[in-house]
C-alpha cells in the first residue's frame, strides 16, 4: 500500500524520504479531525493556500491573514515535518510542489482560491545544487502556475534583488529594466516573473509579484546570506561587542523590515486587478551601508566596534541593486513603507536584548 519515493526537498537542499499511499484522500501530517477542522471555514473570506510555509515569510503571514481571513481559512503546506506549536495555530498539510497530482486534490479538496508560492531553494543552495534547484524553482513553480491558471487561483510568487545582475541600472533599479542575474535563483525568479506575466496576459492569470529586498527579522537567526550582515551586527553587539563584516563598508543594498514585507504581501493581494498597471513590482523600505548601520546602532551601544573583511558575498552584492526605485508600487496601489533605519534598530535590539539578558536605554 505505501511506498518510499526521494521527492520532498528540505530546506538543506538534501532530498529526503516520504511515504507515499495509493490512497487519495490520505495525507502524513493531516488526520480526519483536521480534515474536519479545515471545512469548517468562512465562505466569505478566500481560502488560502501557502507553498514552502515554515520558512521566515510563510509563518509570519500565515498568522497575519489568519488573523483577518480566519484560523481554517489559511493552510500552511511544506514537506517538512512541523512542531506542534505550529499544528495548533492552523491547518498545516504536506505539499510537495513537484507532485501536480497532489497539489491539485488538495486545491479541489480544500476549495482554495488564493495561492502563495513560497517554495523555493535560495541562492547558496541553488548554486550548490543546479539541477534540484531548477526542479524545485522552476517546475515547481510550472505547477502551481498551471493549476493556478486551471482552477482560476489569484497566485502571488516572491521575487528578489537577486532578479538583477551586474548591467541592471544600480541606483536606482526601476521596475522595468535589463535583468541577467548570474546565480539559478535569479535566473528562476526572472522565468517566474515573465511565465507570471505571459499567464495573465495569455489566459489572464491573477499573477501578483513583489521583488523583495534584504529581509530583516530578529526572529530568524542570520543564515550568512548576502545581506545577512545586517541581521548579524544586533547579536554581535548584544554578545561580544565586535561585528565582522563581509562586506565592505560602502556597499549599499535595500533592506527592508519584516512586519513591512509581509504587508506588502497583504495589500497586494488585496489590490483590485485593475490597479494594476504591472504584474511584478519592485518594493522598498530602506537601503544604507555597513557602516551606516554600525552608526545607528552605535548610538544605543557605543562600545560597538566594527571589522570588515570582504569575502565572496562582495562580488555578490556588487551585482545586486543599490536602491530599489519602488515608485510605481506607491503610485499605483498606495504601497508606503513604515520603518526606517532608526526605529528598525529599535525593534531588532529590544526584542534581542532579553535574550542576551541585556537591558537598553528605551
Amino acid at each position: 500500500m505505501y511506498q518510499v519515493i526521494q521527492t520532498g526537498v528540505s530546506r538543506c537542499g538534501v532530498s529526503r524520504p516520504r511515504l507515499t499511499c495509493n490512497d487519495s484522500t490520505f495525507h502524513p501530517v493531516l488526520n480526519l479531525a483536521e480534515h474536519l477542522k479545515i471545512s469548517q471555514h468562512d465562505d466569505n473570506n478566500p481560502r488560502i493556500l501557502i507553498t514552502g510555509g515554515l520558512g521566515q515569510l510563510g509563518l509570519g503571514l500565515a498568522s497575519e491573514l489568519r488573523q483577518k481571513y480566519g484560523k481554517n481559512n489559511v493552510i500552511l503546506s511544506d514537506i517538512i515535518k512541523p512542531n506542534k506549536e505550529i499544528v495548533d495555530n492552523g491547518p498545516y498539510i504536506y505539499a510537495d510542489i513537484l507532485d501536480f497530482k497532489n497539489l491539485q486534490e488538495l486545491i479541489v479538496n480544500h476549495r482554495i482560491d488564493w495561492m502563495i508560492h513560497f517554495s523555493a531553494l535560495l541562492s547558496a543552495i541553488g548554486e550548490s545544487n543546479v539541477p534540484l534547484a531548477m526542479r524545485v524553482n522552476i517546475e515547481g513553480m510550472h505547477n502551481v502556475m498551471e493549476l493556478a491558471k486551471q482552477y482560476k487561483l489569484k497566485l502571488f510568487v516572491p521575487s528578489t534583488i537577486g532578479a538583477f545582475g551586474p548591467t541592471s541600472p544600480r541606483n536606482p533599479t526601476p521596475d522595468l529594466t535589463i535583468q541577467r542575474p548570474q546565480t539559478i535563483y535569479g535566473v528562476s525568479k526572472v522565468h517566474a516573473e515573465l511565465m507570471g506575466e505571459y499567464y495573465h496576459h495569455r489566459f489572464g492569470l491573477d499573477f501578483r509579484c513583489l521583488r523583495f529586498p534584504g529581509i530583516i527579522s530578529a526572529g530568524t537567526e542570520p543564515g550568512g546570506g548576502t545581506t545577512d550582515y545586517a541581521c548579524q551586527i544586533f547579536h554581535d553587539a548584544l554578545t561580544t561587542g565586535h561585528h565582522v563584516c563581509f562586506l565592505r563598508e560602502d556597499s549599499r543594498l535595500p533592506m527592508m523590515y519584516i512586519d513591512d514585507c509581509l504587508r506588502s504581501v497583504m495589500e497586494i493581494l488585496e489590490v483590485p486587478a485593475e490597479k494594476l498597471k504591472l504584474r511584478t513590482y519592485n518594493i522598498h523600505a530602506m537601503s544604507f551601508t555597513p557602516a551606516e548601520i554600525y552608526a545607528a546602532v552605535k548610538k544605543v551601544i557605543p562600545s560597538l566596534t566594527i571589522e570588515y573583511k570582504p569575502d565572496s558575498r562582495q562580488g555578490i552584492a556588487d551585482t545586486w541593486p543599490m536602491v530599489f526605485d519602488d515608485s510605481g508600487a506607491r503610485k499605483d496601489w498606495g504601497w508606503n513603507h513604515e520603518i526606517d533605519i532608526d526605529e528598525l534598530v529599535k525593534i531588532m535590539l529590544t526584542y534581542l536584548a532579553p535574550k542576551y539578558g541585556k537591558t537598553l536605554p528605551f
